[in-house]
């Protein structure tokens, strides 16, 4: 068995393409590690933060919810930054999410067990599903991909917000 180098409630920088680092926070991972639920944040930094200026995230400013492969923590490229100090797992659920088959059109909503991201749950077949996170299992580069586009979107629309001030 592998010593991993992260817990539930590990805070990490991710590397930006276009420079600079987002954060990541794993919320739950499976019992061998591999796969990881993360919280993904903005706003991109220029410096990896200490841990302890980072209790102040929430599920509720992430920006993205992944399920997601850990390499990137186990080859170091996402840099761990610390334990999130006032770590409490209820807090941080793990999310529904949404797939539509390709061939059907047929929308599930699909849940994963809050113990093992890995295992798939339950999936029930909906009309719609509102704006839930599109299922999925990320490589650690794709998650690199996803947070940058997402946090330059977010870039433009408080600058836009600035110069309408």
């Amino acid at each position: 068995m592998r010593k991993l180098p992260y817990k539930e409630g590990t805070l990490f920088a991710i590397p930006l393409r276009s420079g600079g680092y987002g954060l990541g926070l794993v919320a739950h991972m499976a019992p061998m590690g591999k796969i990881i639920l993360a919280y993904l944040f903005g706003p991109m930094r220029l410096e990896l933060p200490k841990a302890d200026e980072l209790n102040d995230l929430s599920p509720d400013n992430a920006v993205r919810c992944l399920r997601c492969g850990d390499l990137g923590l186990i080859n170091g490229t996402w840099p761990i930054i610390g334990q999130m100090k006032s770590w409490a797992e209820d807090k941080w659920p793990m999310p529904t999410f949404v797939h539509k088959e390709s061939l059907s059109n047929r929308i599930l909503i699909r849940k994963y067990s809050e113990s093992d991201p890995s295992k798939l749950e339950s999936q029930t077949s909906v009309a719609s599903a509102g704006d839930l996170e599109q299922d999925g299992l990320h490589g650690y580069q794709a998650v690199e991909l996803i947070l940058d586009s997402v946090l330059k979107v977010l870039q433009k629309v408080l600058e836009r917000e600035r110069r309408l001030l």
